[in-house]
């Protein structure tokens, strides 16, 4: 057999991490998706059917035990006031809340605590047996009343509107139809007394205001009135509110001031037509027409001349009677001349002495006025301090009306206007308890088991987080999964079923053989180590099988206990075994038996030394490991458990092809990732991971570790490494032995 070893020289080996990069890496943590839960409500069905089941029992206990309750309900409407306190010429109106705060505060006020004391007062539910314990003082069975009504009282605020819906809560049927219908109208009348309060406190304060407003009123009238009798102001106006600045007739002085001046003005105008009069008669005479005295000497003249006139038809001029015509009318025209210039004199006279005495009335009026000019700027001055006297009167009798107002208007304001509040719907004595409700807390009972029974799944699932199946062995540990061992029965012989090629087992380890066939370029690896995180994982199992697997396919198959502290196989003498190999150079032959099965052989470790770790260190386990790999096809080496010992990581960093073996349900995530990294950074190469007994529960089949000093992996696990147990059974594969 000069076949290439698998092995090469130990001398190049690196002790350094291993990475696969076509391995997918693993995740960080558990996640919980769809297939994880649907994988916990599988695995964990009879938990969550128990809590299921725990859940409706309760609902059912808690129905039976449970105290039939009654609820009696009232519907209630409240109306914002909107009454005016002042007239609408004011523009002041009352400050009432909007709507919905007045609503909110509707709701408070009817689950307050003064009025369920004052319900209680009402209805007597202190004296009541069925309702307070009656062996208490007054003051202790109305406060333990008070509570009982506040206790059982519900308010449903309205998410729109303004109705209010509140219920009471009692064992009886008729107390919470009574209470309740006693709480709308306490509340009713609660509502009507503050009302009533709030308008005899505002008539009391106004009550105060009007008298106070009433002395300032007085005092001011009596400054006025003093301060005019001082300064000697009369104040005529027929206007009490108008000020005296306002006008200056509102004197006598200003009176006079002004008649004067009406006066001045005519006066003025008869001087100017008496002066125009007088300028005119000056300038143009009086005309012949114009004086009654000298009209007859005009008619005369007018006789001659017309008489001269009608003989100048039969006379010259020159005649003696037409000279004496002409002269005598030339007397007349004399005569007529005279008494006009008398006429007009006189005239002229008379016009000069009426314009004289229409300018000296005008100047008599003219300098009245200046006086009484005078008077009046005086009184104006004097008047100053007496408007700001009477501004103070007209100010405070203003007040003073608008408090009387105000007074009139309150009183009315607290007895009409819209009620605040009132009843819709009363209540009823209820004809059936609304608790307990059976359906309901089945329903409740059944969802809270089943939550319950979920999360207890979910936590017990990541509290024991543990490899269970291939996804999990790809995404926790980033390992390829060679196959899944099925849990074999409890009765039975391992053996015997892995010489049945139709048995679960053995098919299981056929498909695990044929993948270690893909799992390296040149196919199934010269020479390959198991080994596992802890003890009892079926290491020993899947070696012994991968090795009846391949020796049942004609290869010649070297089987290799090196698990030197706790043996999983018999050896036929102590005198023969790895452990005498490793301390001497003789070859491997007298070493190897026979077994059970035909091309599979077994190299037994042997008696257990004091320092296995140590002997396997040595370069002599590589020499061994070297002969085995060319004097056999294959050569499987079932190595001890990682975690807690060194000689796992001293085979793999040697032996370089691993393949991991895991216990479905008991082997933790972090504990078998702990492995794997040891192995890693000893340079091992793993191929995949095995998962064995991969139903549920498995019998104890492997180890029984019993070592004198412990290793604690600080994960629940506390495996004793020490001497061999005399009283262990070991796996009996040499011809013509029994089977322990």
């Amino acid at each position: 057999m000069n076949r290439d070893l698998a092995v090469t020289n130990p001398e190049a080996w690196p002790i350094q991490p291993y990475v696969d990069p076509g391995a997918q890496q693993p995740e960080m943590g558990p996640t919980l998706d769809l297939r994880s839960v649907l994988h916990i409500l599988r695995e964990w069905r009879w938990l969550i059917l128990a809590t299921v089941a725990a859940g409706i029992a309760l609902a059912v206990v808690y129905t039976v035990l449970t105290t039939p309750m009654y609820r009696a309900s009232v519907i209630l409407q409240v109306n914002p006031p909107t009454v005016e306190i002042l007239d609408e010429e004011s523009g002041d109106r009352s400050n009432d809340p909007a709507p919905w705060d007045f609503v909110a505060t509707q709701v408070g006020l009817l689950s307050s605590r003064s009025l369920a004391e004052r319900v209680a007062q009402d209805l007597n539910l202190a004296n009541n047996p069925n309702v307070v314990d009656q062996e208490s003082d007054p003051a202790q069975r109305l406060k333990s009343a008070t509570d009982v009504v506040a206790g059982g009282l519900t308010v449903v605020p309205p998410d729109q509107g303004q109705l209010i819906s509140f219920s009471y809560d009692s064992e009886s049927p008729v107390l919470a139809a009574q209470v309740a219908n006693g709480l709308a109208e306490g509340f009713i009348n609660s509502n009507l007394q503050r009302r009533y309060e709030s308008s005899a406190y505002a008539r009391n304060f106004l009550e105060r205001q009007i008298a106070k407003t009433r002395g300032d009123l007085e005092k001011s009238e009596r400054q006025l009135v003093s301060y005019a009798q001082q300064q000697g102001i009369i104040n005529t106006a027929t206007d009490q509110g108008s000020s005296p600045l306002s006008t200056d007739a509102n004197s006598p002085t200003g009176q006079s001031l002004g008649d004067t001046n009406r006066a001045l003005s005519e006066a003025t105008a008869r001087r100017v037509a008496a002066e125009g009069a007088y300028r005119a008669a000056q300038n143009s005479g009086v005309t012949s027409t114009e004086t009654a005295s000298s009209q007859a000497l005009r008619q005369s003249r007018a006789a001659l001349e017309g008489e001269y006139q009608q003989k100048r038809t039969l006379m010259k001029p020159e005649h003696p009677e037409m000279v004496s015509l002409r002269s005598r009318i030339a007397e007349l025209d004399r005569q007529v001349s005279r008494e006009n210039s008398n006429v007009a004199a006189g005239r002229v006279n008379a016009l000069r002495n009426d314009y004289q005495a229409a300018v000296a009335a005008e100047n008599a009026l003219r300098g009245r006025v200046s006086q009484l000019k005078g008077d009046v700027l005086n009184l104006r001055g004097r008047s100053i301090r007496y408007a700001i006297l009477q501004r103070d009167v007209d100010t405070n009798r203003a007040l003073y009306d608008a408090l009387l107002q105000r007074y009139k208007e309150i009183g009315v304001a607290g007895g009409i206007g819209t009620a605040p509040v009132s009843i819709v719907d009363r209540a009823d004595p209820p004809g059936a308890p609304f608790k307990p409700n059976l359906m309901l807390n089945l329903i409740v009972g059944l969802t809270l088991g089943f939550l319950a029974g979920l999360l207890a799944a979910i936590a017990l699932e990541y509290l024991n987080d543990t490899i269970k199946d291939r996804e999990d062995i790809r995404t926790k540990l980033g390992l390829a999964c060679l196959g899944v061992v099925p849990k074999r029965p409890a009765k039975g012989d391992f053996v015997e079923d892995l010489r049945d090629p139709t048995s679960g087992v053995a098919e299981a380890y056929s498909t695990i053989a044929a993948s270690l066939g893909f799992s390296t370029e040149s196919g199934v690896p010269r020479v390959l180590l198991l080994t596992s995180s802890r003890p009892g994982e079926g290491k020993s199992s899947s070696a012994l099988a991968l090795a009846q697997n391949y020796s049942r396919r004609g290869q010649s198959v070297l089987l290799i206990d090196c698990d030197l502290r706790k043996p999983a196989f018999k050896s036929p003498s102590d005198d023969i075994g790895l452990t005498k190999l490793l301390t001497n150079h003789e070859p491997i032959s007298g070493h190897i038996s026979p077994t059970h099965f035909e091309n599979l052989s077994l190299l037994a470790s042997g008696p257990v030394p004091p320092n296995p770790a140590d002997l396997l260190a040595t370069g002599r386990f590589q020499a061994i490991v070297r002969e085995a790999s060319s004097l056999f096809d294959i050569v499987i080496i079932d190595a001890p458990p990682v975690i807690g010992l060194a000689d796992a990581p001293l085979l793999a960093a040697m032996v370089k092809d691993v393949m991991f073996v895991i216990e479905a349900g008991k082997t933790r995530t972090s504990v078998a990732r702990e492995a794997i990294g040891k192995l890693q950074a000893a340079g091992a190469h793993i191929l995949g991971a095995t998962l064995t007994k991969a139903t549920g529960r498995h019998s104890a089949y492997g180890y029984g570790y019993g070592y004198g000093y412990g290793y604690g992996y600080g994960y629940g696990y506390g495996e004793k490494y020490g001497a061999v147990d005399k009283n262990r059974t070991s796996i009996a594969l040499i011809p013509n032995q029994s089977d322990a």
